[in-house]
């Protein structure tokens, strides 16, 4: 092999290694910060009270999450 058929070589073995280095440590990252977050509450009626803040606060109310990305958006395929 002539010397710019093994940088040739060498320069597509790097790459496809840096894809999938930075691939698999990015779809890690990503994944660990999806958690649920507080978005809204019902009572027994089925029926978001008048004034509720997303947290419940009060007995006979039901806590319903979502599952939130940091900027606070639900993910694809998550909920």
């Amino acid at each position: 092999m002539t010397s710019m058929t093994v940088k040739r070589v060498g320069a597509a073995i790097a790459a496809t290694a840096a894809a999938f280095a930075l691939g698999v440590g990015g779809a890690s990252v990503a994944q660990a910060k999806i958690a649920p977050a507080d978005v809204s509450c019902t009572n027994g009626g089925g029926q978001q009270p008048g004034g509720q803040q997303p947290s419940c606060t009060g007995g006979g109310l039901t806590q319903d999450t979502e599952n939130q990305n940091p900027a606070g958006h639900a993910p694809g395929g998550h909920n």
